[in-house]
């Protein structure tokens, strides 16, 4: 890997962190990086899929993440490629920090502006991060903003693969919130096959399903006297 291109990416990514508008409008995340002559911007054809683009397992995770989607391709989305993908590896693209100061506490960072959380443990080493989803500003079907709380919280509880929404479709309920980790009020963390590249839920904070299953079951802590679970910021950049 080229150390050059890493730190030019590192500055790139961590540049997006402070230029970001607060309520960026409904754009892809990977698009804004079209302009960098680091990155390639490929417009997707009819007949595209990201198994036909990115054969490879790890590099088509890769994309995914610095794309921030999931979500079925359609004809003329644009896709951001690291023109040195092949030698990368997640932490090379990731929007946060290795290292933050110990907290002698394991915390999870959600960031809806760069539309990514990070898991830290205790010594403040970053151990995963990936992409998300949060609230979107307005919501149609209940006629209100729907954007994510922000501020310090804690994993008050959790449950498995079959969480499903108490509320969402309205009227009926039944939404699928695999791996939900409720953080504050009816605000969770939860997996999702719908993470878009920007923000577009009533206000949970949806993540590629294999994280939410991952931090749900290797990362946080539950509530247990005198301890609180994991903590949570929940952050705009």
């Amino acid at each position: 890997m080229n150390k050059n291109y890493v730190g030019s990416l590192a500055v790139l990514i961590t540049a997006q962190l402070c230029t970001t508008p607060l309520f960026a409008s409904k754009s892809h995340y990977g698009e804004r990086f079209c302009e960098y002559e680091t990155i390639t911007c490929y417009r997707v054809k009819r007949g595209d899929s990201w198994h036909s683009l990115f054969p490879d397992s790890t590099r088509r995770d890769l994309i995914q993440r610095f794309n921030r989607m999931n979500v079925r391709l359609r004809p003329g989305m644009k896709l951001a490629v690291p023109n040195e993908l092949h030698s990368m590896t997640l932490m090379d693209i990731s929007p946060f920090k290795a290292q933050i100061p110990d907290s002698g506490e394991k915390m999870i960072v959600v960031n809806l502006d760069v539309l990514a959380w990070g898991a830290y443990d205790e010594g403040g080493s970053l151990v995963h991060w990936g992409p998300l989803s949060g609230g979107k500003d307005w919501c149609p079907d209940v006629k209100r903003p729907c954007r994510t709380v922000t501020g310090t919280y804690s994993i008050q509880r959790k449950l498995g693969s079959r969480c499903k929404s108490s509320k969402y479709p309205l009227g009926k309920g039944g939404a699928p919130m695999p791996y939900c980790m409720f953080f504050f009020r009816g605000f969770a963390l939860h997996g999702s096959p719908y993470v878009p590249g920007y923000n577009a839920s009533h206000g949970c904070v949806r993540l590629f399903p294999e994280d939410a299953r991952w931090i749900n079951q290797e990362f946080v802590d539950l509530p247990s006297s005198p301890f609180g679970g994991t903590r949570v910021i929940v952050e705009r950049s």
